[in-house]
């Protein structure tokens, strides 16, 4: 690819995961969160191994060596307990605070980047980080105008999501760019042991008193978009990560400006509070974001 072959992966990528994100909200809204992560998950599943078999790659993307297999199960874990963190903060909270929120994750991969691959940010880069600092801070106020303290679930789950993310986005770095793992047979065993580790997680809820719930659970239409979204968001995101050249902190940054897209839904469709006060604090992300970005 060119230098800049991975740009329209990227975005690809963030248009994907902010639709992702509506249909998060959509499907958790009222409902029980585990059956719908699990069977979000599994649909997605379904849909990339259906496409993998037709394209003719399945036993090729099957086989892979105990290494690589642990490897990938290792991202699992972490992909797994950023999830269910997650969905459960985005359960809780309106999706234009969670949303947003949880795009600050790229800060905490920027400085990730740097401490384990060197990826020294310059003096504008912290200029971006300030701003999406300020941005959170911001959240954090109107949130509580809301109702929502640090001590409530929602925003300890959502910090949780936030901080594992970060971690899953940097071990991603290190699998497919430092250990050149192919990117297809990633994505293909991530998707299949996600599947297990969530079904034994739903299987085992009555016993996670932090993940107690008593909603009855509803099938909606977004609980399959949801996997079939997110299967695109991933399979654009891994190959612009597989580009020589790339820095995981920038990819990040750019990746998390779906924001827009999930918070212009939440205004829409959800017609939740404070949404003045909330562009404001939306835009001194994206401010953070955009300079992030550019900060070469």
């Amino acid at each position: 690819m060119t230098e800049l072959g991975w740009f329209p992966l990227i975005l690809l990528s963030a248009t994907s995961l902010g639709v992702y994100d509506f249909s998060k909200k959509h499907a958790v809204a009222g409902n029980r969160v585990m059956p719908v992560l699990f069977l979000a998950t599994l649909c997605g599943t379904a849909f990339l191994l259906v496409t993998t078999a037709i394209t003719g790659h399945f036993l090729e993307y099957l086989c892979c060596t105990p290494r690589e297999w642990c490897l990938i199960m290792v991202k699992s874990i972490i992909v797994a307990g950023s999830w269910i963190a997650g969905y459960f903060a985005l359960h809780d909270l309106p999706i234009s605070i969670a949303a947003p929120v949880r795009a600050s994750a790229p800060v905490w991969t920027t400085i990730g980047g740097f401490l384990l691959f060197h990826e020294c940010p310059k003096a504008l880069q912290f200029l971006g980080m300030l701003a999406v600092f300020a941005g959170y801070f911001l959240f954090s106020t109107i949130g509580k105008h809301e109702g929502f303290s640090f001590r409530s679930r929602g925003i300890r789950m959502i910090i949780a999501a936030t901080l594992i993310g970060s971690a899953s986005a940097l071990y991603d770095r290190f699998i497919m760019y430092t250990l050149n793992l192919d990117p297809d047979v990633v994505q293909f065993h991530f998707s299949i042991d996600l599947v297990l580790l969530l079904g034994l997680t739903w299987l085992l809820q009555k016993h996670l008193p932090l993940l107690h719930e008593d909603a009855p659970f509803k099938w909606r239409w977004s609980i399959p978009a949801i996997g079939i979204l997110l299967i695109a968001a991933d399979f654009f995101f891994f190959h612009a990560l597989h580009t020589p050249g790339t820095q995981v902190g920038i990819l990040s940054v750019l990746r998390r400006s779906s924001v827009i897209v999930s918070f212009a839904f939440g205004a829409w469709y959800f017609h939740e509070k404070d949404i003045p006060k909330k562009i404001l604090a939306l835009a001194l992300v994206l401010a953070g974001i955009i300079i992030l970005g550019y900060a070469k």
